[in-house]
């Protein structure tokens, strides 16, 4: 395919997956629309992190002609075999190449595209990974811990001239839109602070103490950019939202 034709073939295709991973009304219209049925613009996908979020990556990937998930990685490999490669392969009949670390999955020059529904300290670093192995990247939010991290993920994708989507869908909703205009416009004054507030019922994340991660977890992959410390929480998986 030429370059412009894939790259609007990408935007398309990554645009419908999107959708459907954000919950929107239409994603099963958008997962279906603008694909292409030609064995040779099939877009080759690769899943970071199934634990959670990334289950709504395969349900927006999996139901699309013109993709296949051909990877799944997972610090965790008794979630990556059970939720990620079992998943694929019950859905499509082909069973996709597993990792526990994303570096060796960035070597496979054949894949298209990487999303990341990993904990949010990889999500930066990721996505600039795989954008310079050539990925165009879908990426959860938060796309980083700090403006510097974010600044340099727009940097690699403007150097690298990848597409990368991240998944602040809400901003995109028409109420959402609406109410900023208004407020640019000036219809409540001049504005010079903003805070933001959500509350969610949680239980609590347990006592602090001494915890082995699960044997089934590569915890130094698992860790990546952020401290390799002691693991003090009793719950590991969803939990590291709290620390």
């Amino acid at each position: 395919m030429a370059r412009q034709s894939r790259r609007e073939f990408l935007e398309q295709s990554m645009f419908a997956a999107a959708a459907a991973v954000g919950g929107s009304t239409i994603a099963p219209l958008l997962a279906n629309a603008q694909q292409s049925t030609s064995p040779n613009e099939r877009l080759r996908v690769a899943i970071l992190g199934v634990n959670g979020r990334g289950q709504d990556h395969l349900n927006g990937f999996l139901p699309r002609k013109d993709c296949e998930v051909v990877a799944i990685v997972d610090p965790d490999e008794e979630v990556g075999m059970k939720k990620g490669v079992a998943r694929v392969e019950d859905k499509t009949g082909k069973k996709p190449a597993f990792y526990q670390d994303l570096r060796k999955m960035l070597e496979d020059k054949s894949i298209d595209i990487v999303t990341i529904a990993t904990p949010n300290h990889w999500h930066s670093l990721a996505a600039i990974w795989a954008i310079q192995a050539g990925k165009d990247v879908y990426c959860e939010k938060p796309v980083s811990h700090n403006v510097s991290e974010g600044r340099r993920v727009v940097d690699a994708a403007r150097k690298h001239n990848k597409i990368v989507q991240t998944g602040t869908q809400c901003r995109s909703q028409g109420g959402t839109v609406q109410a900023i205009e208004f407020i640019k416009a000036g219809k409540i004054g001049e504005v010079k602070v903003a805070r933001g507030l959500c509350y969610k019922s949680r239980g609590s994340i347990g006592e602090r103490g001494s915890y082995s991660p699960p044997a089934s977890v590569n915890y130094d992959v698992w860790c990546g950019p952020a401290p390799l410390n002691p693991l003090t929480r009793p719950k590991f998986h969803y939990d590291w939202h709290w620390q």
